[in-house]
């Protein structure tokens, strides 16, 4: 219907980061790795490791405890604090030399699922990962499956597109007008945010449940990303919804309050004034909406 977040799929072989600075730890890692048909990234400072998993969405992550910039578990817990990636992402930690217990205690308190230390034992390390990307294959299944977005209480991808067919039957029997709205976070005002990604999705989410008329139907699309489904709206409802949507996401972001001007969402739309006549369908007009939205972010 519309893009989502990748996840593990049978179409491509697990993706693995491994981010370390020390060539010869990270290659014999890379080896065992590609043995068993993994695909593996590589990056060599804790920022870079979290920039490449935020771009990337690796199914796997492996991080040395000692890099230029952050330790291992610092990064451990920059990347648990990220929604979109959350807990359900394995990260394992290695250390070049013992595992020592005050080691494995850090790592493990960071929200690592394994610590190894040297020599590697390759046969241990590869079972350990295989069962590892076998749960987050499970995990990222439950999620696309589920209908309600845990993080924000709305429609997931999934729920929303089962809602929205329902929500375009109904106005297709009523002959109604339909409109789809995309909402995004304007970047300037993320890289601003004083908050976490998953904070600032959290408190768009609220906006909306707080704000939003009880008929319309609202999806979490992306980390950022919303949408809007309002049946009975024409073209002239859909702009009035996104000045209302966005008016109340500004003054409810902490930046307002501080005279700092608040979030921006950017925003594209869709709308047909009879949904009946078969114009096109809700899938479409999401994409359209979706198409629009990202137009006005370029």
């Amino acid at each position: 219907m519309i893009a989502t977040p990748s996840g593990s799929s049978p179409e491509r072989p697990p993706l693995v980061l491994i981010a370390n600075d020390q060539e010869w730890t990270a290659r014999s890692l890379e080896s065992i790795l590609e043995s068993e048909g993994y695909t593996v990234l590589r990056a060599y400072t804790g920022r870079q490791a979290v920039d490449r998993a935020l771009a990337e969405r690796p199914d796997l992550v492996i991080l040395d405890r000692q890099l230029p910039d952050l330790d291992g578990p610092s990064v451990c817990r920059l990347l648990r604090d990220e929604g979109a990636l959350g807990l359900t992402l394995p990260v394992v930690i290695t250390t070049a030399g013992p595992a020592g217990r005050t080691q494995r205690l850090e790592a493990y308190e960071a929200g690592a699922w394994e610590f190894f230390g040297q020599p590697l034992d390759a046969e241990i390390v590869s079972l350990k990962l295989r069962t590892f990307l076998q749960a987050k294959q499970h995990a990222d299944r439950l999620r696309r499956e589920a209908l309600i977005d845990d993080l924000t209480g709305l429609y997931s991808p999934h729920g929303l597109e089962r809602r929205a067919r329902e929500v375009g039957s109904e106005a297709s029997r009523q002959r109604q007008p339909l409109a789809c709205v995309v909402f995004g976070a304007d970047d300037d005002s993320l890289e601003a945010a004083v908050e976490t990604a998953t904070d600032l999705a959290r408190r768009i989410g609220l906006t909306f449940q707080r704000v939003g008329r009880s008929a319309d139907v609202v999806g979490r699309l992306g980390m950022l990303d919303f949408a809007v489904v309002a049946p009975a709206t024409t073209a002239e409802g859909a702009r009035a919804l996104v000045e209302r949507i966005t008016a109340a996401a500004r003054e409810n972001h902490p930046d307002y309050h501080a005279g700092n001007g608040g979030l921006t969402l950017r925003a594209g739309y869709c709308a047909v004034t009879d949904y009946g006549a078969g114009e096109m369908d809700v899938s479409e007009m999401l994409q359209r909406a979706q198409a629009a939205m990202r137009e006005v972010a370029a």
